[in-house]
């Protein structure tokens, strides 16, 4: 068997947001890195790179995950979705989501920054729990850091989108 060294690049086959992807990765390369710079995908962002700020969390077979502590070439095979998933598909374009509207209509985001993350988390969450209690969503929004907000808005956001998500609306 040969032995692999860092300079060797492997097929990464997935499911990106719905379609397939190929793309070639060293062994040492991190998801984001990948995700950004080698499929284009952006809306992945890069903060601590060390998994507690939550700005990379994406979702990989339906979970979140930190993608700044996640190898490329472990996603074969996987489904990842990223925040430029979170619009409905068969929507017109520039159409946001239940949870993405709420967001909006609560300003619950200012410089951005830790948004996708949030709303990748976010939207596993209520798809699990469509009647979360505030402390609940304060719970599970600890693993992310907002600077800017304090984040108020974003409990306030995610409940009102839980509510609608409860009477009637079908896409986090």
């Amino acid at each position: 068997m040969p032995r692999l060294t860092s300079d060797a690049r492997h097929k990464v086959s997935f499911t990106l947001n719905g379609h397939a992807v190929t793309a070639e990765a060293e062994p040492r390369l991190l998801l984001t890195d990948f995700l950004r710079h080698v499929v284009g995908v952006t809306g992945t962002h890069v903060g601590c790179e060390h998994g507690v700020c939550g700005a990379c969390t994406i979702q990989i077979d339906g979970q979140p995950a930190r993608a700044c502590l996640t190898l490329a070439v472990s996603i074969e095979g996987a489904d990842v979705r990223t925040v430029e998933a979170l619009a409905p598909r068969d929507a017109e374009p520039g159409r946001l989501s239940v949870l993405q509207e709420a967001f909006r209509r609560h300003h619950a985001l200012q410089c951005g920054f830790c948004t996708a993350g949030i709303l990748m988390s976010l939207d596993a969450f209520l798809r699990d729990n469509r009647d979360p209690s505030e402390a609940e969503v304060r719970e599970y929004l600890s693993g992310h850091l907002c600077r800017c907000t304090g984040y108020v808005p974003i409990v306030a956001a995610t409940l009102d989108a839980a509510r609608e998500l409860r009477d009637g609306g079908f896409n986090v």
